[in-house]
């Protein structure tokens, strides 16, 4: 759906929080569900109302509902428990049993709230299915339910997906996967790891596009981050332009690309030349 705006702005999706909204979203916070919710929508209309008097123009609800961004998908599927990283000590939500539904339509409720108070445009915001393979799967935690990272990263697909219709049902103007996992194989030293780079980037994109298949009426984008800690990077940022993942940009089956270019080292727009022509590209130029 073509926006009236030759250049419409927007976030990528998350908001940095302020201490009280991560204070409501600790373990260690008591308040009933009511004072909850209450205290969440207010926390909500304030970053609506930060974009709107930025003069954003796509808007999110700052992904500020979730405790966690990628954890979020155990609001949507049982078979996920708490850990703690034993590299880090931080929190890790680690598939430990069989996927099933839990709470289908979870995000599609930020967009019901979202919704009632903001008449600009909205984008809802989904992990990709790789993303949760690589961050979610354990060899000695989830092998049981999950011989293979692959496996796991399959049986999200299907959970992922109806949540895209059900947002699509809400009336969302965009649904963004994120995919920071296919952004991995930009980089040298990362594609090194793998015994065949290019086909693990081709099953990420393979998977976000089992996601998005046939569904139509809602404008589908993919957000490639640069950013992100990863399994195999750790917290550190890698150089590399978007040229050695052109091929797999090129078969995802969305209608818009978020590429940053806040890192250095991500290279310049020359790479857009090399892009499907009916791509339309979000360049990330601001971190917020």
């Amino acid at each position: 759906m073509p926006s009236p705006l030759l250049f419409p702005t927007s976030v990528v999706g998350s908001m940095p929080r302020p201490d009280y909204v991560k204070d409501l979203i600790s373990e260690d916070f008591e308040v009933s569900d009511d004072q909850y919710r209450n205290r969440m929508e207010g926390a909500v209309r304030s970053v609506v109302a930060l974009q709107e008097c930025a003069g954003i123009d796509v808007l999110t609800d700052g992904e500020w509902w979730r405790k966690s961004y990628i954890g979020v998908i155990a609001e949507l599927a049982h078979g996920f428990e708490l850990s703690l990283n034993p590299a880090d000590g931080r929190p890790w939500t680690i598939v430990v049993d069989k996927l099933a539904p839990k709470q289908p339509g979870f995000i599609a409720q930020e967009v019901k709230f979202l919704k009632q108070i903001t008449q600009r445009n909205i984008k809802a915001t989904l992990p990709a299915p790789a993303l949760l393979g690589e961050r979610m799967w354990d060899e000695k935690l989830s092998s049981a339910a999950y011989p293979t990272r692959d496996d796991f990263v399959r049986d999200c697909v299907p959970i992922l997906r109806r949540e895209v219709e059900l947002l699509r049902d809400e009336g969302v103007e965009i649904v963004q996967i994120d995919d920071p996992h296919l952004c991995l194989f930009v980089d040298p030293e990362v594609r090194a790891k793998y015994d065949d780079a290019d086909k693990a980037a081709d099953f990420a994109v393979d998977m976000t596009n089992q996601m998005v298949d046939g569904i139509a009426d809602v404008k589908l984008a993919v957000h490639l981050c640069r950013r992100a800690g990863a399994r195999v990077r750790g917290e550190k940022n890698h150089a590399g332009g978007y040229d050695p993942i052109i091929n797999q940009l090129n078969r995802l089956q969305v209608n818009h690309l978020t590429m940053e270019f806040t890192t250095p080292g991500a290279g310049d727009m020359a790479v857009f030349g090399k892009l499907r022509d009916d791509f339309e590209i979000g360049l990330g130029c601001v971190n917020c």
